[in-house]
């Protein structure tokens, strides 16, 4: 009975393990070319479930839009996901959010993140890979009708908003993010 217990935990996690890889390995490689429009429509589901948001949006130096945030733990935990980053509302890059937790936590989500950077410097420090979120750090959870009492901490101000599944937290603790600045084409002569 010990013996099918320990083999029953093993292919639990070797199960897990593989669903979070395919997971996180489908969000990671190469540039997704809807990744711009899905942005787009993630900040305006954004907007239209906390209209409030939008002072954010118009008083922010830059912000980073994650349209999918894919989660899933089971004691440690993994997060990944792909955004578009806007200077002054003009798209300049994209950016790949990583994460790994650890704790007791169940279960995968899904979630669009918004990151809105106060000022230059901030958004300087995500854009050369400084910005990381220490273990406290915590976004604002947003659902319809709840009002926003949030300021920017340390530069930034992060808001989440659950698409689907059963973690229901806003931790953001221990987020990465690597940066890419967007390809400009040259002109012929």
């Amino acid at each position: 009975m010990k013996k099918m217990k320990l083999k029953m935990s093993e292919l639990f996690t070797t199960t897990f393990a593989l669903f979070l890889s395919l997971t996180v390995i489908g969000q990671v490689d190469g540039w997704n070319p809807n990744l711009e429009l899905n942005a787009s429509e993630a900040m305006q589901i954004v907007l239209e479930k906390s209209p409030k948001l939008e002072s954010f949006k118009d008083e922010a130096y830059g912000y980073a839009v994650f349209p999918k945030v894919t989660k899933a733990a089971i004691g440690v935990g993994g997060a990944a996901g792909n955004g578009i980053v806007y200077e002054e509302d003009e798209v300049v890059g994209r950016a790949h959010l990583k994460q790994v937790t650890a704790g007791i936590q169940f279960g995968g989500q899904q979630y669009i993140e918004v990151i809105f950077f106060e000022n230059e410097e901030t958004f300087e420090k995500f854009t050369n890979g400084k910005l990381k979120f220490d273990a406290q750090a915590s976004a604002v959870a947003l659902k319809s009708g709840v009002s926003i009492d949030a300021a920017y901490q340390d530069g930034v101000a992060v808001f989440t908003l659950t698409k689907g599944g059963v973690m229901y937290e806003a931790s953001i603790g221990g987020q990465h993010f690597n940066y890419h600045p967007k390809v400009k084409t040259g002109t012929s002569k």
